[in-house]
């Protein structure tokens, strides 16, 4: 089982542009083709199954809407901040 996220968690989430609320956070990813979408979503999807944690996404085109949450506990835990960091610094 995953730790809650703690206040600290909650603002570098908040502090890499993450949209958090009081259980899920939120980011939309925008990138220059749907190529380049797909391909980011590739890659997080390998970073995700060997975190055995998965985000909740939709893609249009060059746009990837994202919610985290870890169902398990009904809100935000250390996983979906790890996942966040991964797909933040695979989007640069």
């Amino acid at each position: 089982m995953s730790d809650a996220l703690d206040n600290a968690g909650r603002n570098a989430l908040v502090a890499a542009g993450w949209n958090v609320g009081e259980t899920s956070a939120q980011k939309t990813f925008t990138f220059r083709n749907f190529v380049e979408a797909f391909g980011w979503m590739t890659s997080v999807a390998i970073v995700a199954e060997k975190l055995n944690h998965h985000p909740e996404w939709s893609n249009v085109y060059k746009t990837v809407n994202v919610t985290l949450i870890t169902h398990d506990t009904g809100g935000l835990t250390d996983l979906d901040l790890k996942l966040a960091k991964r797909m933040d610094a695979l989007a640069k």
